[in-house]
């Protein structure tokens, strides 16, 4: 069980190596977490609502996420995950 976010967890999605698992919830954040160890490696945040949905892009250095403050955000995570 991974633990770290303050309110529900609304999606995961899988990284497209199946390393990293991303988790947005209702608190706000996004996070990345190693499967293997189930550390969490960062937490995004700045949305000023609920972020609802999470999805990797398909060479996995891209992170989108659909917020209920009606935005798309994506964050370039390339070189904070390279070591995986």
């Amino acid at each position: 069980m991974l633990t770290g976010h303050s309110d529900r967890v609304c999606s995961v999605a899988s990284s497209p190596n199946g390393k990293i698992i991303a988790s947005s919830s209702k608190d706000k954040t996004l996070k990345l977490w190693q499967v293997d160890t189930g550390n969490e490696l960062c937490t995004f945040s700045g949305a000023e609502d609920a972020v609802y949905s999470v999805a990797f892009s398909p060479d996995g250095k891209t992170l989108a996420s659909g917020s209920g403050d009606k935005t798309i955000t994506l964050f370039p995570i390339g070189k904070a995950v390279s070591f995986l």
